[in-house]
């Protein structure tokens, strides 16, 4: 395994000294046409990514930089994710800035002033074509990657184990009439869906399916509420596709006086915090978010240090979820 290239290889190659490459690189101070150009090809031949926090630049002993990127700091999932990323970063050394993608506005010029300041970057990779190009250089770890694989390492979120328990415990509770309440995320609905349906095929439950406009409460409880108020038989049991639908779940099934879990079992995907303070307590498959922030951060020292190859073995983690029964089910 290589490790990454460092000022001090460039300037080895290009017969330069250390100050040559780093006016070449960052475009400062007196120095040739000539020479800038054979620097930077240099450069660009060892896969050399200048930064202004970068190991050479800075000197020795410095504190590496953790890029961290979020989907949306107003969904308490991802600050849950930055916490605990955040918490075994500084327990390796490493400094972490976070990014928004949300909030960012000009998301690739947010992504490329953070690839300038991080050694590395973990986190929800946007999937838009070109966003994440800004990237390129930097080793990255894609946690839950929902589209094509960023180069690099990978956190793999495997709900399947999780599925079949729950669809075990609803079928032993005499449900009959299950539907799963999902929220739209590129091509992973269609992916999520069939998971979630061949497992309770498995236990003999056919899955119905509706969709939420939002990802949040307010989503959710509209889109129950309009499922409830249906022609017809209610369903016997929701499965909503993150926790804070569920929580709009439960708060249609209270305004509709439908009772939970007498009429209706309600259950949730990603275990937060706030799943155990609501009434009912909220059943949930759970994911164990200090496994993954541990994970990603080992994945993302490993690369930085060059103990794993971007494009080779071991570069893929892989985190299960769990059943966490409570009263809504």
């Amino acid at each position: 395994m290589q490790r990454p290239a460092t000022i001090y290889d460039v300037a080895a190659r290009a017969g330069v000294s250390r100050q040559t490459v780093s006016r070449a690189v960052n475009g400062t101070g007196e120095i040739s046409p000539v020479t800038r150009e054979r620097v930077l090809a240099v450069a660009r031949e060892l896969g050399y990514r200048p930064s202004r926090y970068g190991r050479g630049l800075a000197g020795a002993g410095r504190r590496l930089t953790l890029g961290l990127l979020v989907a949306d700091l107003t969904n308490p999932y991802y600050p849950e994710f930055a916490s605990a990323t955040v918490r075994f970063a500084a327990r390796e050394g490493w400094n972490v800035v976070l990014v928004d993608t949300a909030a960012a506005g000009d998301t690739a010029a947010q992504l490329a002033d953070l690839a300038r300041q991080s050694d590395a970057v973990v986190g929800y990779f946007p999937h838009a074509a070109g966003e994440a190009a800004a990237l390129q250089g930097v080793p990255l770890v894609d946690v839950d990657p929902s589209g094509p694989r960023h180069p690099g390492g990978a956190v793999e979120l495997d709900p399947r184990p999780a599925l079949d328990a729950l669809a075990a415990h609803l079928r032993a509770a005499g449900v009959r009439r299950p539907v799963m309440v999902d929220v739209a995320r590129g091509a992973e609905p269609a992916r999520r869906f069939h998971r979630a349906r061949d497992a309770f095929a498995a236990a003999g439950l056919e899955l119905g399916r509706t969709g939420a406009g939002r990802e949040d409460v307010e989503g959710g409880a509209a889109a129950v509420a309009a499922l409830l108020q249906r022609p017809g038989p209610r369903p016997d049991a929701l499965l909503a596709w993150n926790d804070l639908v569920a929580l709009g779940a439960l708060t249609a099934c209270r305004r509709l006086g439908v009772d939970v879990p007498g009429d209706v079992r309600v259950v949730g995907v990603d275990g937060l915090a706030l799943g155990a303070w609501v009434t009912p307590r909220l059943t949930t498959l759970a994911v164990d978010m200090a496994q993954v922030a541990r994970e990603a951060v080992d994945l993302a020292l490993a690369l930085h240090a060059g103990r794993l190859s971007a494009d080779g073995e071991g570069t893929v983690r892989r985190v299960e979820h769990r059943l966490v029964l409570r009263e809504s089910a």
